[in-house]
């Protein structure tokens, strides 16, 4: 049987196995990190360019968070060093940061995570550089649909394999593997609590949604087989066939009747092209 746990914003959390209620103060704490999250994301747009660095973008994701008071949740985090994860074309999640140069037609995921008084803001987005290949744009199209698919149907009363199973579904129908190695997960005072958010699944199973749950939907499609493996670093994920792969990311809410996306792009720019 799922446990649940009511706890409000002054008290110490723990990842205990419970899935942690919030209450307002958890609601306002998420609201101010999810928008710092989303516009360093804004910010980041007219930066991913051919000729770029993912070393550059990541320094330039640290001074964004350091000015607004925050500091990066994964700079220290299991000995991680830097302070987003950036992932290119094949690289399906945690890409490290380096000196490697931005091609064009690259595609990449920038995953940000501002701990600002507290509470986690955590999010990634799309990015092209230059002008990317039909099959990758369609690709990048169909995860933002997938991501937006299980957040439009989060509310209270549901399961969470109700929203696995229709992003499952929709990424399967245009014949992309979907990631299971890796899932969305609960957050809020800690960086990954309960209950873990997978992409695939069976319908009608898993936790009740309640009012007061936060957690991510941050679904991984590859335009071929689901199938990943890890590099010898010990972070980097790579499908298994080299074939493209994209992701999005929000921090959600559960709400008295439906859901609040707390990592909505103030800038409208929710997928590329982004007009820059």
């Amino acid at each position: 049987m799922t446990e649940y746990q009511h706890v409000d914003g002054t008290e110490t959390v723990l990842r205990d196995g419970t899935i942690k209620l919030h209450g307002p103060e958890g609601f306002e704490g998420m609201r101010k990190a999810g928008r710092l999250a989303a516009e360093i994301l804004d910010a980041l747009a007219p930066m991913v360019q051919p000729g770029v660095t993912t070393a550059q973008l990541d320094d330039a994701v640290r001074e964004m968070t350091l000015d607004a008071g925050a500091v990066p949740a994964t700079l220290g985090y299991r000995g991680y060093t830097h302070s987003c994860c950036i992932s290119l074309n094949h690289v399906v999640c945690h890409g490290i940061p380096s000196s490697k140069i931005i091609k064009e037609g690259d595609i990449l995921n920038i995953d940000v995570t501002p701990l600002l008084d507290g509470w986690h803001g955590d999010t990634s987005r799309m990015y092209v550089a230059g002008e990317a290949s039909i099959k990758a744009k369609r690709l990048i199209d169909v995860t933002y649909e997938c991501l937006m698919i299980g957040v439009d149907m989060a509310r209270p009363g549901i399961r969470l394999g109700d929203i696995s199973a229709a992003i499952q579904k929709h990424a399967e129908s245009h014949r992309y593997g979907v990631v299971r190695e890796f899932c969305g997960h609960g957050l809020g005072r800690l960086f990954h609590d309960s209950p873990e958010v997978v992409h695939a699944g069976r319908a009608g199973t898993g936790p009740e949604l309640k009012p007061g749950m936060f957690f991510t939907i941050e679904p991984m499609i590859n335009l071929g087989k689901p199938g990943v493996k890890m590099l010898n670093d010990g972070w980097t994920a790579v499908t298994r066939d080299k074939s493209l792969t994209a992701q999005f990311e929000h921090s959600i809410g559960i709400t008295e009747t439906g859901r609040e996306i707390f990592t909505e792009s103030p800038k409208g720019l929710h997928k590329p092209p982004y007009g820059v």
